[in-house]
């Protein structure tokens, strides 16, 4: 059994580490929420552009546009798929890269030629090691997640889409549904895909009036790149937030263990000192004992 000093000396070192898991999870509480606004403050932005996309899909069904171009007549050996895999910088976030790795291996595994473009230094260091190689790695983007870094990622994506060097883009990132639950999800961004129109709408049904200058290529052209740009920003922002709430919930969870740990230890601590307790007194005892009867006998000899 261990000694007191020992059992002492872990429940400081305990204690020390619980220091750093509460500021962990402050910090963690700090950082979502500041992200949530970020998020809050830009959705109406970007909603009101994928509206625009999803009118221009289903309104012009027939467009001849490249980030329509669908690529069905090349044979799925010969197509190449990347895949933008937002993780963290950072570890101690319990199952939160985890399962965005995971998704992503199942994911290339169903095509033969991909393309992997890493946001995040834990993604990057999981595919090294399993000698993966990543076609592209944007430094500094889990952290703060901003507009002009997800323009940077976006622009790079259009341009080898439109170059045809990749042949489909698919974001691979968490979702916080609530303060308890994230989902890690896989979405294609391109091609676009244009709506077939519903045949079976009758002809007295009002049908809204759609008109695009200078042209239907000069709007998609503009508006695609900045929808595009906005479910990045959007996609990088969840990932953070949904970060921020598993490192919160690990550091929550660090934090009761500890607690677990220390009860079991003070248990320990106090069952010991009261052995030894026990056991000074026993000796002081017998040793009181011993110098009674060692004075008996003295006082025999002599009488």
């Amino acid at each position: 059994m261990a000694n007191t000093k020992e059992i002492k000396d872990r429940i400081n070192s305990i204690k020390e580490t619980q220091k750093i898991t509460n500021a962990m999870y402050l910090i963690s509480s700090t950082k979502l929420q500041k992200a949530k606004k970020d998020l809050e403050a830009t959705e109406p932005y970007f909603f009101g552009m994928q509206a625009m996309v999803e009118r221009l899909q289903r309104h012009l069904p027939d467009i001849k546009n490249p980030y329509f171009e669908s690529y069905d007549e090349l044979p799925d050996e010969e197509k190449t798929y990347a895949y933008l895999v937002v993780t963290a910088d950072k570890g101690l976030a319990g199952s939160y890269n985890h399962n965005v790795l995971k998704l992503t291996e199942e994911e290339m595994s169903k095509h033969k030629n991909t393309k992997l473009f890493v946001v995040g230094e834990l993604g990057r260091q999981y595919f090294e090691s399993k000698h993966i190689p990543i076609d592209e790695q944007f430094q500094y983007t889990a952290q703060n997640p901003s507009l002009h870094r997800a323009r940077m990622i976006s622009l790079r994506m259009l341009e080898l889409f439109t170059k045809h060097e990749i042949h489909a883009l698919y974001i691979v990132y968490t979702v916080m549904i609530n303060s308890m639950q994230t989902e890690t999800m896989i979405q294609p961004l391109l091609p676009l895909k244009a709506s077939i129109p519903d045949v079976s709408i009758p002809l007295d049904v009002y049908h809204e009036e759609f008109m695009l200058k200078p042209s239907p290529d000069a709007v998609i052209n503009a508006v695609v790149p900045n929808c595009t740009n906005g479910y990045i920003y959007s996609a990088l922002v969840e990932s953070f937030c949904s970060e921020q709430n598993a490192r919160m919930q690990a550091m929550q969870a660090a934090n009761k263990s500890a607690n677990s740990i220390l009860h079991d230890l003070n248990i320990q601590y106090n069952r010991v000192r009261q052995a030894m307790i026990t056991q000074e007194i026993t000796e002081v005892c017998s040793g009181a004992k011993a110098q009674k009867k060692g004075k008996k006998a003295h006082e025999r000899k002599h009488t």
